[in-house]
């Protein structure tokens, strides 16, 4: 099978044996996945991942093994993390949080970026009929965007502050603006801006932002070291900065002001997909404005070269069709 594999470099073939589902997972026939910015901060070093890339997916089941089988022909989107089961974590259903999980694309699991892959059945969620392949890839990303609303409790009086106006900053915006509290998004790329603000988010460039700590939660989704900074310039004293980022780089960093204002650090990564899959199909949040492009396998490298760029939201990769033709680019980022 076609496949985009990362060993200290990206390589894409087409010789791949066909994984098998162990007991209980199924074999999904991949139609589309989504390039994160997790899978490019992987190829910089992050977690250390050699195998498959790519946890952003829509497929059809086309086998089982042991329970489900009613998941056979039904297309999906799946949860990422896979869990042993049978500690305390995965017991209380804490299953992102299992000492022996493997991650899809990240960690111990081969990803999406091939035609096919196994996932346990468990971590599978049917897509209504109505719903696009192009709008269910975002179910994994916006569904860390609702994690934030099961972390903490949001008040319709409260101020919210979004740093970062790529993906999932944007999705941030628009799950956080449904709780109906002031939701402000920031970032650098004005047409990125206006996505947000043509579903009723405040949108503005960082530099306009006003430097004072007057916001009761920030989110940090800037993708960048320096985050952490930036929002610590902005957050109330005793109010909550929600971490979102992953980076492969390092950064130090001087704590001593989230001790002197009583400061809340919350980290915030995988979250429920059934919330993010009924937003999407209720059109409470519309996605499809953040699709920069979609490839097709052969068009793979340019693709992520595609994803790499400021501009850029979301660039999807097509494993339904091969030839040139059938591909499609947007350039409305």
């Amino acid at each position: 099978m076609k496949a985009i594999i990362f060993d200290e470099k990206l390589r894409f073939v087409k010789d791949c044996p066909v994984p098998k589902p162990e007991k209980n997972e199924a074999l999904i026939k991949t139609s589309m996945a989504g390039i994160c910015n997790t899978d490019l901060e992987i190829t910089k070093g992050y977690m250390g991942f050699k195998g498959i890339l790519g946890h952003e997916f829509v497929g059809v089941v086309e086998r089982v093994s042991g329970k489900a089988r009613y998941l056979i022909g039904k297309r999906v989107v799946g949860e990422i993390n896979c869990g042993c089961g049978e500690c305390d974590y995965c017991v209380k259903g804490f299953k992102n949080h299992c000492p022996d999980r493997t991650t899809l694309g990240m960690t111990g699991k081969d990803g999406a970026f091939a035609e096919y892959m196994t996932l346990p059945v468990d971590n599978l969620l049917e897509v209504p009929e109505h719903v696009a392949d192009e709008e269910a890839i975002f179910t994994e990303p916006l569904a860390a965007a609702f994690e934030i609303t099961r972390q903490i409790h949001i008040r319709p009086t409260d101020k919210i502050l979004v740093l970062g106006d790529g993906k999932l900053g944007i999705l941030c915006a628009l799950v956080l603006n449904l709780t109906r509290a002031d939701v402000t998004l920031a970032g650098k790329h004005e047409k990125k801006l206006h996505i947000a603000r043509d579903q009723h988010v405040k949108a503005l460039k960082i530099e306009h932002l006003e430097i004072a700590k007057k916001y009761d939660i920030v989110v940090e989704v800037t993708g960048s070291a320096d985050g952490f900074k930036m929002a610590l310039k902005f957050v109330k004293p005793k109010g909550t900065i929600i971490l979102k980022s992953t980076v492969a780089e390092g950064k130090e960093m001087n704590l001593t002001p989230v001790v002197i204002d009583e400061i809340k650090v919350i980290g915030s990564l995988c979250g429920p997909f059934k919330p993010a899959l009924r937003a999407i199909s209720r059109k409470l949040i519309d996605v499809k404005p953040l699709i920069s492009g979609i490839f097709t396998f052969d068009e793979a490298k340019i693709a992520f070269y595609k994803a790499k760029e400021k501009d850029t939201l979301k660039i999807m990769i097509d494993f339904r069709h091969q030839q040139r033709g059938d591909s499609k680019q947007r350039d409305d980022g």
